[in-house]
């Protein structure tokens, strides 16, 4: 029998999204789920949880908790990773101090001040997963979905080359799926092919029985004036590639769009919108709890909606049905215009041997000049983590678009040492770890 191992299983939404998913299957073999997290309360409503998903599915599954993380990986085959380091509390860090100084963001956790801190926060944990499946289940894949995810999945790669790290997030679907559904064509059947950086992949190929699709999208854009307040439309009519994220997210990849309050208002963005969406999810938590108490079922989402990579990538390896997903990896060759070592999102076959990155070639030119700005952030933060070295962290920040089109270098130097002071708590002593966290 196969096992499945969920550390940050407290992320009770997600972690029932992806077994719903998964069990929803017909042809899974049974299998085992050990759900991890250090918060009691929230590892009890992800246990209650899981029963209960596989209870309405009608699925007979074991399903066991465990506040020891090494414990809950023993003998696993896959480990999905959905860990959130601070929580709400750090998320509020990550975007209120940074828009004190005058940098605003919409989400912080990618890229940028928010995702550098997120991701220097997030590290010695990886670290530490990584060390307890080299104990206890060295041959498993790590499905990761935790961001900032190509800083992740890069790190493992530094502290951890022997285990198999795969970083996965649905964006490049569900931007496939949304155009689709803007110029009114059905998702099923559609070819389309896309690679760069996570967030910041470019939809290269976009066809339906040979027809490409973009000229559809263009007169759709020239027909209705509000299409052009959105932020990937524009970074669209200027790349001449649709990118693979919300625009919400997009817009603080670059210095574009939140520089001014002319940009905020022409492009409809909100800063710092992540903490009403984190406010939502504390809700939601609270909300299963609810139900569960008083022996309810928890909602499952639409069988529609199953575009998360992970269930796909177990089903795809315990039953040999072969799929095309998109994955985050180490950039060995697959991309021949970024880095090499730096990690890249492309698309990727899935079937009963493993995960195969696929070789892309190069991204267009004016997108890899993008996505090359983005990956000199996050290789600063990971020779900061590596090294020791703080002044690095400050360099990332300051080679961030968002950040400086909008404050100065003194304002850079002086809004990472706050950060860090509110952070240090889960920052290595080198980075800042022994000074005194405080509000």
């Amino acid at each position: 029998m196969s096992k499945i191992a969920f550390t940050g299983a407290g992320s009770v939404v997600f972690t029932r999204q992806l077994l719903t998913d998964l069990l929803r299957f017909p042809d899974l073999p049974e299998v085992e789920i050990a759900l991890h997290d250090t918060d009691p309360d929230r590892l009890d409503v992800a246990g209650r949880t899981a029963d209960n998903v596989a209870t309405q599915l009608g699925r007979k599954v074991r399903i066991h908790s465990f506040l020891d993380r090494r414990a809950a990986f023993e003998g696993a085959d896959f480990v999905v990773n959905m860990v959130q380091v601070g929580g709400i509390d750090a998320t509020r860090v990550d975007l209120e101090v940074p828009a004190s100084y005058g940098l605003r963001q919409t989400i912080g956790d990618t890229t940028g001040v928010g995702g550098v801190f997120r991701g220097l926060r997030t590290f010695p944990v990886l670290t530490g997963i990584a060390e307890d499946m080299r104990a206890v289940c060295p041959d498993a894949l790590l499905l990761n979905y935790t961001n900032p995810m190509a800083m992740n999945i890069w790190w493992l790669s530094v502290v951890a080359p022997d285990i198999r790290a795969y970083g996965l997030c649905h964006s490049v679907y569900w931007t496939v799926n949304d155009l689709c559904e803007l110029i009114g064509v059905p998702l099923e059947g559609t070819d389309y092919v896309a690679a760069g950086v996570n967030h910041q992949s470019w939809l290269t190929r976009w066809e339906r029985d040979g027809e490409d699709l973009y000229p559809r999208l263009r007169a759709k854009i020239a027909s209705d004036p509000e299409l052009e307040r959105r932020v990937r439309v524009e970074i669209f009519r200027r790349i001449g590639y649709y990118p693979t994220e919300t625009s919400e997210h997009s817009a603080e990849y670059l210095d574009w769009f939140l520089r001014s309050d002319e940009q905020i208002e022409r492009f409809r963005l909100q800063p710092s919108e992540y903490l009403g969406i984190s406010e939502e999810n504390v809700a939601e938590f609270h909300e299963a709890h609810r139900i569960l108490d008083a022996g309810g079922n928890v909602p499952l989402h639409d069988p529609s909606d199953a575009a998360e990579y992970a269930p796909q990538i177990i089903h795809a390896m315990l039953t040999g049905q072969p799929r095309r997903i998109f994955v985050n990896v180490p950039n060995r060759g697959l991309i021949t215009n970024l880095p090499e070592g730096a990690v890249v999102e492309v698309p990727a076959d899935v079937d009963a041997t493993g995960v195969h990155p696929l070789p892309y070639g190069e991204v267009p030119l004016a997108g890899a000049a993008l996505n090359r700005r983005y990956l000199s952030v996050a290789e600063l933060t990971i020779e900061a983590a590596r090294t020791g070295d703080p002044e690095l962290i400050r360099r990332a920040v300051l080679v961030d678009p968002n950040a400086a089109s909008s404050i100065t270098p003194d304002q850079i130097w002086a809004m990472c040492d706050e950060m860090t002071r509110r952070h240090a708590r889960y920052l290595p002593v080198a980075l800042g770890g022994d000074l005194v966290d405080q509000p």
